[in-house]
């Protein structure tokens, strides 16, 4: 090493020859390294009196004191949509009762993918708390295999492995349009959320449930996608009503499509409830304040973020084992239905 720069993973890494995950995985004691790549790997750090900054910060206690919250999205998404909102002051509020450092991180393209990977490689962070999680997503596969303590906002799917923290989102679906259903309304439409992720999935699944127990036929031709946007939503209601003008209600996986939907009911000069009612999910800030005010399934978004905060503060900590956890949902009945 020449001047008085220390040396990173990264060089480390090219010194041995290997990827900085190896790297990564023989300083934090991981088996998952071969034999000949740990002893390169220990020869290099040896060589460049490489130390962790993990190390270099904790050496008592091993710990940064912080935590990463990784949200995939755009500042836009971010700022416009109040599930984010409500989950950062819920996992903030959590955290500064342990006295544990919040670390907001977007990850929108490579170079943050890059930056994050860093982090997490040179312990940087004790912890993940990864929201927005997609079925193809390939960071928490990434963050299980560097052993680092991650709980997820919901799951990828039915056999999750890692931590997370869910709302009965099935559960939830099935109630809406069981109250649909059950107010005469017999073309109830969906419109979904991503169906690449589990939480869109199980929306969707609560539909068909509820008019498989009601003996209502769930016409195909009633279900539109749309990613949780207000625009997509009122994509998704446009849609729906060139393919079925007559549908009668319509349930939205999420309020900002719920309120897509209004506006475009609007547009179509459909009176609501009179000719379609209307049902979001969350219970967010904005269903109070829509014309009329939403029907909407209650999740406890604040809840989830504590929860979230509170397993992982208890995995890095008290080294307690993986935990999911699943919160219930309640409808809230206004004006739109």
């Amino acid at each position: 090493m020449t001047g008085n720069r220390r040396p990173t993973i990264k060089t480390v890494a090219a010194r041995a020859g290997v990827g900085r995950t190896t790297v990564s995985r023989v300083v934090n004691g991981s088996e998952l390294v071969s034999a000949d790549a740990r002893e390169r790997v220990l020869a290099a750090i040896k060589e460049l009196n490489y130390v962790p900054n993990s190390v270099a910060r904790g050496l008592v206690t091993n710990r940064t004191n912080a935590v990463a919250l990784v949200i995939p999205e755009s500042e836009s998404r971010l700022g416009s949509e109040p599930f984010f909102a409500a989950l950062i002051r819920g996992v903030s509020g959590a955290l500064a009762e342990s006295r544990t450092q919040l670390q907001l991180m977007l990850v929108r393209d490579q170079a943050e993918r890059d930056q994050l990977t860093e982090s997490v490689a040179t312990r940087r962070v004790d912890g993940v708390l990864l929201v927005s999680v997609h079925s193809e997503d390939r960071l928490p596969g990434m963050l299980e295999e560097m052993g680092l303590p991650t709980v997820l906002a919901g799951r990828r799917d039915a056999g999750e492995r890692l931590s997370y923290v869910n709302s009965d989102n099935a559960g939830g679906a099935a109630a809406a349009v069981r109250h649909l259903l059950g107010s005469g309304r017999r073309r109830v439409a969906t419109i979904t959320g991503p169906l690449d992720m589990d939480v869109g999935r199980s929306r969707l699944a609560g539909w068909h449930t509820a008019h498989t127990e009601a003996g209502v036929p769930a016409a195909e031709p009633l279900v539109e996608a749309g990613d949780f946007t207000e625009e997509s939503g009122a994509n998704a209601m446009r849609l729906l009503l060139e393919r079925a003008p007559d549908l009668d209600a319509v349930f939205a996986a999420s309020d900002l499509m719920a309120v897509g939907a209004l506006a475009e009911l609007r547009r179509w000069k459909r009176q609501v409830p009179g000719d379609v009612a209307v049902v979001g999910f969350e219970d967010s800030i904005l269903a109070r304040h829509t014309n009329p005010p939403l029907t909407t399934v209650r999740q406890p978004v604040e809840e989830l973020g504590r929860t979230m905060a509170r397993i992982l503060t208890d995995i890095t900590q008290h080294g307690a084992p993986r935990q999911q956890t699943t919160l219930p949902t309640e409808l809230v009945v206004r004006e739109s239905s």
